[in-house]
């Protein structure tokens, strides 16, 4: 049988692009670094992404009609680990440069590409619960930078 750590092991040698899952529910908003975002059909266009069921975003996002995917640039890790330390609501938008959206969902400026979704369905899987979301609006962001990545616990630059 095989343990978590040691799946996170070897999962970690495989690189996975990086992007904060946004939402706001009732005048709450609240952005997570995440790693498992995947296209998950074009007709209807939808994407995936799990979030762990113990992570503040996880009912937040259960209440959400609608919630946003920044995908960040080579140059963006500082938002990444920003966003990935679990930083007080309070705190969490403290000189973050947010974009417009068509729905209600924060955005980070200067992303690689954005993505914004109406939840579909929600799957429980394990310890997360994994939220499918039809994507209402997609933009690309700055082509020429290339992609953050993580790849064995550290943040890496895909060059395009």
């Amino acid at each position: 049988m095989v343990g978590g750590e040691h799946l996170r092991g070897v999962m970690g040698l495989f690189p996975t692009g990086v992007a904060v899952l946004t939402v706001q529910v009732d005048g709450e908003r609240l952005g997570l670094t995440v790693g498992s975002v995947v296209s998950l059909s074009l007709d209807p266009p939808l994407v995936g992404v799990s979030v762990a069921r113990q992570a503040a975003m996880h009912e937040l996002l259960r209440r959400a009609r609608s919630f946003g995917l920044s995908l960040l640039a080579a140059d963006q890790t500082g938002l990444a680990q920003h966003f990935a330390r679990g930083v007080p609501p309070i705190a969490m938008w403290t000189g973050i440069e947010l974009r417009r959206a068509q729905v209600d969902v924060p955005l980070l400026a200067d992303a690689l590409g954005w993505l914004e979704c109406e939840v579909q369905s929600t799957v429980a899987a394990g310890d997360h619960t994994f939220f499918i979301g039809r994507v209402t609006a997609a933009e690309k962001g700055r082509s020429s930078m290339g992609a953050l990545v993580y790849r064995s616990q550290r943040y890496e630059r895909l060059r395009p």
